[in-house]
């Protein structure tokens, strides 16, 4: 056997194993992409308000009405912004772990969002039931618990980068001339259904194939451990993870008469006067602190400070800078915005779209040909 008919039944089967996995996951990629677009202008009235020239209400405050609105299911997460035209979006939620699917997972996931300046609702949105929040646990974990559905979607991916570098091989002419090179890089839109099928799975996944690797890869690095481990080894260059310095908040002899959110908010913003969105997470525990992630940009999420505050007083404990990180932490840092198309805007974006169009694409043009080739007569003998 033939060095490529070897890499030609590997790729076979590693596409028949893989192929309706690997098109879930693509599909559901390629819907997700325009996810914040097509968000912002369907809840348009809940995600934007009318800016105002007063000053916004105390972040208290706001939790507050958020919390009436919610009832018992407590608010975990708040993000706020800069730009005037925003409501701000608060968050509750809570998990199972021990549950199967998503649905069992996810108890509840509803955020409510505030105009800051009145502190009139715009909105209410449940996340458990938003179709781009379904497609993306699709995506993530094919709507399984994450620790089962998570390493099939890993290693289903890993099975999707050595077709892209088989299919490669298989593609690459055995002689370079007019006619090899006609084939390989044309598409005959005119031909009969049968060739045609053949080059788009021959010829879009060679124009694909960079941008469908780099999707691949960083999906991986979410989906399996080792393999983030081994990007962040790569990246820096060191076998030594990151720093983690650990803060405390601690019970005060006189307690503080404003709130400490109040005082923790504003003292980040003064701290991080470029930033164009603030995330404040939950205090969990008598020793736990108020940790505000100030992100520099509004359409990308890599480029983000961290602080963190005393939970009792406000007071400001400690800075993690992005730009004291080391090249593996920032490459991490990055993987959604490269991995969605962020990471180059709108045009970033379009590019992500259709190498995760093709990408879909691949497993049933493959599966197309494989079918035409087994249905295909056995030439008759004659005696």
């Amino acid at each position: 056997m033939s060095f490529k008919k070897a890499i030609g039944k590997i790729h076979l089967w590693l596409g028949l194993a893989s192929g309706l996995i690997v098109f879930i996951i693509a599909i559901t990629g390629c819907l997700f992409v325009f996810q914040k677009e097509i968000s912002e202008v369907v809840w348009k009235k809940t995600f934007f308000i009318e800016p105002k020239q007063t000053t916004v209400l105390p972040l208290s405050t706001l939790q507050a009405k958020a919390q009436a609105a919610l009832g018992d299911q407590p608010v975990k997460y708040v993000t706020t912004y800069k730009a005037p035209d925003r409501a701000w979006e608060f968050m509750a939620y809570k998990t199972n772990d021990t549950a199967l699917t998503y649905f069992g997972v996810a108890e509840y996931y509803r955020s409510v969002f505030i105009d800051p300046y009145d502190g009139h609702i715009t909105g209410i949105l449940d996340y458990k039931y938003n179709f781009f929040n379904i497609v993306k646990y699709i995506h993530w974990s094919l709507l399984l618990n994450t620790k089962y559905g998570q390493p099939i979607v890993g290693y289903s991916t890993l099975v999707f980068v050595l077709l892209l570098i088989s299919g490669f091989i298989l593609w690459w002419p055995k002689r370079w001339n007019k006619h090899t090179k006609e084939q390989a890089f044309t598409i005959k839109w005119k031909a009969r259904f049968k060739r045609l099928n053949y080059d788009l799975h021959n010829v879009l996944g060679f124009y694909s194939l960079i941008i469908s690797l780099v999707i691949a890869l960083t999906g991986m690095v979410w989906a399996l451990n080792w393999f983030q481990t081994t990007v962040y080894v790569i990246a820096s260059r060191s076998i030594t993870p990151p720093v983690h310095i650990e803060v405390k908040s601690n019970t005060p002899v006189i307690p503080t008469t404003q709130n400490p959110y109040d005082i923790a908010y504003a003292a980040a913003v003064k701290r991080l006067p470029g930033t164009s969105v603030w995330n404040i997470e939950p205090v969990n525990g008598k020793d736990a602190t108020i940790d505000i992630t100030g992100y520099a940009d509004a359409d990308v999420y890599y480029k983000y400070d961290e602080l963190k505050f005393d939970q009792y007083t406000g007071k400001f404990l400690h800075k993690k800078n992005y730009k004291e990180a080391n090249a593996g932490e920032r490459l991490i840092y990055m993987n959604y915005d490269i991995h969605v198309g962020a990471i180059g805007g709108i045009p970033g974006k379009i590019i992500a779209f259709l190498a995760a169009l093709i990408a879909a694409s691949l497993p049933v043009t493959g599966f197309i040909i494989w079918l035409g080739k087994r249905r295909k007569k056995p030439a008759t003998t004659i005696h």
